[in-house]
């Protein structure tokens, strides 16, 4: 008898569970360029910011990060990337906009946008995932260290003004990432912030026999270092999201 107690307990206790909502999972999705992108295993010790984003955060929440090299506001949405992400979206979900670094280059018409046509593709991507009832957040693209007499230059010029512009306007969730990681590097300085990019003399690093002294893209240590500020921003913009950062 008490054998069929225990048993049928046990039954009662499944099926309570099995009733209850389960909790889904956070989902965030990041959209941008190679700042922010995965990178392959033979591109080491080069990461993206986005790519070590998930460790800022417990298990409740689960990241996608579609950022890709080389992309722009533009490029990404003609090659239907955007597209891509917008079909996954469900209500509650997060999704992370950075590009600056590609829609600069004006020069390449497949990636360069003017200011206006960032503007309006910025516009799209906030306004297409509020129709999915999803939470866009904008961010402004990460500072190069383009140090130059001593003084970090500014590389971005008014790409990143036009994000401010659209997230006060349009009054989305905004990181300024730009000022966040220039405050960084001038803060480390200009020799020891070479220690956070993808830096390396010829025959130190085992994929670049030849070296490599890229002042735009981390190493994995610069990668961690971006990926707190923004978990910093999320904090400070006191999202929802923030409650479940480690």
């Amino acid at each position: 008898m008490m054998k069929n107690k225990w048993f049928f307990l046990l039954i009662g206790v499944l099926m309570v569970s099995l009733t209850l909502p389960q909790q889904r999972k956070i989902r965030v999705y990041m959209v941008g360029d190679s700042t922010m992108a995965n990178k392959a295993a033979n591109k080491f010790p080069e990461t993206g910011w986005g790519q070590v984003f998930n460790e800022y955060f417990n298990s409740s929440v689960t990241i996608f990060n579609h950022a890709q090299n080389g992309r722009s506001t533009k490029s990404f949405i003609n090659e239907k990337r955007w597209q891509v992400v917008l079909d996954s979206l469900k209500q509650g979900d997060y999704v992370f906009i950075e590009f600056g670094h590609n829609d600069e280059k004006v020069e390449k018409p497949a990636v360069g946008t003017t200011l206006d046509e960032f503007r309006t593709n910025l516009i799209k991507y906030v306004s297409e995932a509020r129709a999915k009832k999803a939470i866009p957040v904008l961010l402004t693209p990460v500072e190069r260290r383009s140090f130059k007499d001593g003084q970090l230059a500014d590389s971005h010029g008014k790409y990143p003004d036009v994000i401010r512009e659209v997230a006060k306007e349009y009054k989305v969730p905004f990181i300024d990432m730009q000022l966040k990681s220039r405050a960084t590097l001038v803060s480390v300085g200009e020799g020891p912030s070479a220690k956070l990019f993808l830096q390396g003399d010829s025959g130190v690093l085992a994929n670049y026999p030849k070296g490599v002294k890229d002042n735009t893209h981390f190493n994995q240590d610069g990668a961690k270092t971006m990926a707190g500020l923004a978990a910093q921003g999320v904090k400070e913009l006191n999202l929802p999201l923030a409650k479940y950062l480690k």
